[in-house]
């Protein structure tokens, strides 16, 4: 019956029957069929014919057998024969046809309730004759719903099975290798070595165009990237593989040569705020029940600069030595970088390091770099350039700058630019112990005696050097009453001192010219306290000297301080001021007018 069905699971169209080729004959005293099958293969939705030859006798104890009646049955669930032309649901869909003593069963648009054992019958109007066992009907529900299943059997060998939707005896199916038919394989396995890049397949024989899909371990995999991997984003990696059956994924981080724990046994690996840290190298391996394979693939992560460090070579600096500035930063990719001084607008570079190839003092100051590439851009702290030198020529002050009393205080200071600071030291001509050190040098109770040169030493580990101050200091005995002794001259007070002395110089020519019928006393105090003049006048400098007119108070003179003078780097230069006093003896104010006291005079001599 229709409703006798087996369990099947696809579905075709057409005409598709096949038969095992196995004759099979019964019978007994003369009764006989004869099946082309005993297994008859079609696929649902076609059209089945089944034949049976029969015979029988002519006579049965001397009566005439003649036929009545053939026909196909099935059993029903007692047992009982039922012809399938009176079956409900084999209406419109079977047919008989018997010639010459061949009857056929014609069943269309096959389903899966027709898999039965179909037998024929034979009635006469002596006796009737079933032909045993029968053909029994497979209906498949495709030649095309084959698949290979995976079992494996020891440890590099694995069997591959054709199933089929038929129950097909074995020695009825082809094998198919990487596309190419197998001359050998005829059987429902196939035996094959595991981790093989081949591609398996089966079918039916009669039915090759009908292959099951094939089987193959996984490809190598792909690894797509969902978006650039930069510090803070999120990133997606995607394992894929070609693969029948479909494979499996598990994703790693590798260390080196150590395959670190799982991370996800899915295709997609999902690293949320991607850091630094998680650059490096992942594997991904994708796997079935016939291999397994695996791609590795590196994880760079972008990252802005880091905070650059800026260092300094060599770590102390000499004037008109080589330096180099070297500016790092952790950046991915690579910073580029510029360099600044601070409160310069201008970048000094744009290199990782900047080069001084003979650096001078002015170059000293705070420097900082920029770290910059396309995700970001900071600055480093400054770093203090300090650059030593030796010290520069000294100059040389002298305070009180105004009037000087003997027995009064003198300060003389001497100051010198240099790095590191220069220590100084005081000393006086033709004494061989230093008479003071110190930046400051005082003398208490200025007198005569401390008439002399006194040089100022500004020193540091680079060099050293010198400048010389000269203060003379001359008690004329043709002063009566007490005097006072004038500040220390400085060089560029005796530019005004030469209009002034030289007027003097003339008028005092002039009276001597004209007292030269003078008592011989008087030219005898003349004639001592006239100064000697210099050999060479072009070396005078002369300062500025203020007298006081007033007979009745003593003779001042006074001498204004000039400002201190810096000095060329391959110069010492020396100071002198030196003051006379030369005067007739004290008069009233009745005496000769042009008898006047301006044959006091100074002069000042600058070394070379």
């Amino acid at each position: 019956m229709r409703g006798a069905a087996m369990s099947l699971t696809a579905a075709a169209s057409g005409l598709v029957v096949f038969l095992l080729s196995v004759s099979v004959v019964q019978g007994q005293d003369d009764w006989g069929g004869n099946y082309t099958s005993t297994e008859v293969y079609a696929v649902k939705g076609s059209t089945v014919e089944i034949n049976c030859t029969y015979k029988y006798p002519s006579t049965i104890k001397g009566s005439q057998n003649k036929v009545n009646k053939t026909f196909w049955f099935i059993e029903n669930s007692d047992g009982n024969p039922v012809d399938v032309t009176t079956v409900s649901e084999y209406a419109g869909c079977v047919e008989y046809r018997c010639e010459n003593n061949i009857c056929t069963l014609r069943i269309k648009n096959l389903t899966e309730s027709d898999s039965a054992e179909y037998k024929f019958r034979i009635k006469t109007n002596l006796a009737q004759y079933a032909a045993a066992p029968g053909v029994t009907l497979f209906v498949c529900l495709s030649v095309t719903g084959l698949t290979v299943q995976f079992e494996p059997t020891h440890a590099n060998r694995a069997e591959l099975k054709c199933q089929s939707s038929c129950l097909v005896p074995s020695g009825h199916y082809v094998w198919y290798e990487n596309g190419e038919k197998s001359t050998t394989s005829i059987y429902s396995t196939h035996l094959f070595t595991l981790g093989s890049t081949d591609r398996y397949s089966c079918a039916l024989k009669g039915h090759e165009d009908f292959p099951s899909p094939a089987v193959y371990a996984p490809r190598l995999p792909s690894v797509s990237v969902s978006a650039e991997i930069k510090e803070g984003s999120s990133v997606t990696l995607t394992c894929s593989s070609d693969a029948n059956p479909a494979a499996n994924y598990t994703w790693y981080k590798v260390n080196g040569n150590q395959r670190l724990p799982p991370l996800t046994t899915e295709p997609q690996l999902v690293l949320s705020s991607i850091q630094v840290s998680d650059s490096g190298q992942y594997l991904c391996t994708a796997e079935n029940t016939l291999g397994k394979t695996s791609e590795v693939i590196p994880i760079d992560v972008k990252y802005p600069p880091k905070l650059p460090s800026v260092s300094v070579s060599p770590s102390e600096i000499e004037e008109g030595s080589s330096v180099t500035l070297t500016c790092s930063s952790d950046a991915n990719p690579a910073a580029n970088y510029t360099w600044y001084k601070r409160n310069q607008t201008l970048p000094l570079g744009v290199k990782g390091s900047y080069n001084f190839t003979s650096i001078r003092s002015e170059d000293r100051g705070n420097y900082y770099c920029k770290s910059e590439n396309q995700y970001g851009e900071v600055n480093s702290s400054s770093k203090y350039i300090n650059v030593q030198y030796a010290p520069k020529p000294p100059s040389v002050s002298v305070s009180p700058s105004a009037e000087i009393e003997e027995g009064s205080s003198v300060t003389l200071t001497c100051s010198s630019d240099a790095n590191p600071a220069a220590n100084y030291t005081w000393y006086k001509k033709d004494e061989d112990s230093p008479k003071a050190s110190g930046q400051i040098f005082t003398i208490t109770d200025f007198s005569a005696e401390h008439s002399g040169s006194y040089s100022c030493g500004a020193q540091n580990k680079l060099g050293r050097r010198n400048s010389t101050l000269t203060l003379i200091v001359v008690a004329d005995h043709c002063f009566s009453g007490s005097w006072k002794l004038p500040a220390a001259v400085t060089i560029p007070v005796v530019l005004l001192a030469v209009i002034s002395l030289s007027v003097f110089l003339w008028i005092r020519r002039k009276r001597a010219s004209r007292d030269s019928s003078e008592p011989e006393e008087r030219a005898d105090i003349r004639e001592e306290c006239v100064p000697d003049q210099p050999e060479q006048q072009e070396d005078l400098q002369y300062a500025s000297v203020h007298f006081n007119n007033n007979r009745a108070d003593p003779l001042d003179s006074n001498m204004r301080a000039a400002r201190p003078l810096r000095h060329t780097e391959q110069q010492e230069v020396s100071e002198y001021a030196a003051v006379k006093f030369s005067s007739a003896a004290p008069r009233t104010r009745g005496q000769d007018s042009e008898e006047d006291p301006a044959a006091l005079y100074s002069t000042v001599n600058k070394s070379r």
